[in-house]
């Protein structure tokens, strides 16, 4: 691991970590992104063939039922039960975000509230181009029936046998989403966004991804609704002389698993440094004299996963602000979160910890406000309301106002 000593410059690198690579790729996308949109089908399949190396027709892009009920029956009935349990805990957990309708009223008649709908569509990116993340599926899926989004349409990249992977499809059938598509990429993300012959246009695209899905969810932003956006997965632990080593070293090699995956040690023990820089490779690690460093420079980072690996975790916890998911303590690994805890592990990356949340019950909502004013109520907020439009020179919402009250 490289070390890097406590220094703007050298630390400035970390904090911008995406965003050359991110410049890299922006061109790229939006010629994708335009194919897509203005060729459907046609662009899917040609980009299907470049990046994933498999050949499809257009009828193939759509999952099939026959597909979905074989890749069931080929699953071990016990890894269907471990399946269950990691989606009960995901539930478990949004059971206590989901929101109801409210609403206030007063004697003078003014009635306000606040009502939640479900988004209409959903499409959620399921990540496979290395390995299939089996794991997003009830990540994100179960948020979404929560909140009862009835329209969602998965999208994953297909594998060399014009298939999805076995498991993503028995998940995908317990949890009854029936419709998924073999597409990956930004192609996915433009075919999402704005609609196919073949794709469905939806309200809203959530999901992990590479640089290059993360950077086509940033392009459609405003066609459609994003969560956040999603990329490269990061670690960063905090960790003093009281760390078992081992463990430490554990989760820095556990985040190398992940395609551009960032590792960041930081820490005030020299014997740390000295025997994890030789022993990891790839990733940083930061010597600060102190733990209130530690937290300053991981609130910089604003990490996706931040661990916290010291003698008083909860006391350094307070002075943790930004951050996608903390792991708190020498046995919550940062793999506890991506699988079965509950909270979902798409998180933000990337910096965006800084004013991103994690996925939530919320990104699959939307409130409208609803006003009703009396008479009465009109009146008794005529003057404040016309002195407030008189400064900004609209004239006929005073007219307005004025035509009620006489």
């Amino acid at each position: 691991m490289e070390v890097v000593k406590f220094s703007k410059r050298k630390l400035d690198k970390i904090y911008g970590r995406y965003f050359s690579k991110r410049k890299s790729v922006e061109e790229k996308v939006r010629g994708i992104i335009e194919d897509v949109r203005q060729n459907g089908d046609e662009a899917v399949i040609k980009y299907t063939r470049k990046f994933d190396k498999v050949n499809l027709a257009p009828k193939q892009l759509k999952v099939t039922e026959s597909e979905v009920n074989g890749a069931y029956q080929n699953i071990d009935p016990k890894f269907i039960q471990y399946l269950k349990t990691a989606v009960e805990n995901v539930t478990r957990f949004y059971k206590k975000q989901v929101k109801k309708s409210w609403k206030i009223k007063d004697e003078d008649g003014v009635k306000l509230q606040q009502v939640y709908h479900p988004l209409e569509s959903v499409g959620i990116y399921i990540p496979a181009s290395t390995a299939p993340l089996v794991s997003t599926v009830y990540m994100t899926v179960p948020l979404a029936k929560l909140a009862g989004v009835k329209n969602i349409v998965l999208a994953t990249p297909p594998n060399a046998y014009k298939s999805v992977d076995s498991y993503i499809l028995a998940l995908a059938k317990l949890l009854k989403v029936e419709k998924i598509f073999k597409v990956g990429g930004a192609q996915a993300i433009a075919a999402l966004a704005f609609g196919t012959k073949t794709i469905p246009k939806v309200d809203k695209i959530v999901g992990p991804g590479n640089i290059y899905v993360t950077e086509a969810k940033r392009q459609v932003f405003g066609d459609v609704d994003i969560e956040m956006t999603a990329g490269p997965s990061e670690v960063v632990i905090i960790a003093n002389n009281s760390a078992n080593p081992d463990f430490v070293k554990a989760d820095l090699l556990a985040q190398s698993e992940h395609t551009m995956g960032i590792s960041i040690l930081i820490t005030t023990s020299k014997s740390l440094v000295k025997k994890l820089k030789k022993e990891v490779e790839g990733g940083y690690i930061i010597k600060v004299d102190n733990l209130n460093q530690a937290a300053d420079i991981a609130n910089k980072i604003a990490p996706e996963h931040l661990e916290l690996m010291v003698k008083s975790p909860y006391k350094l916890l307070r002075r943790i602000k930004n951050a996608g998911a903390i792991f708190v303590g020498n046995y919550t690994p940062t793999a506890v979160g991506d699988y079965i805890a509950g909270p979902s592990h798409v998180l933000p990356t990337g910096g965006t910890a800084r004013f991103f949340s994690g996925l939530s019950i919320d990104d699959f909502m939307r409130s409208t406000h609803i006003i009703s004013y009396s008479k009465r109520a009109l009146e008794k907020v005529r003057e404040p309301l016309e002195q407030i439009a008189k400064v900004e020179g609209l004239v006929k919402h005073l007219e307005s106002v004025r035509i009620r009250c006489k």
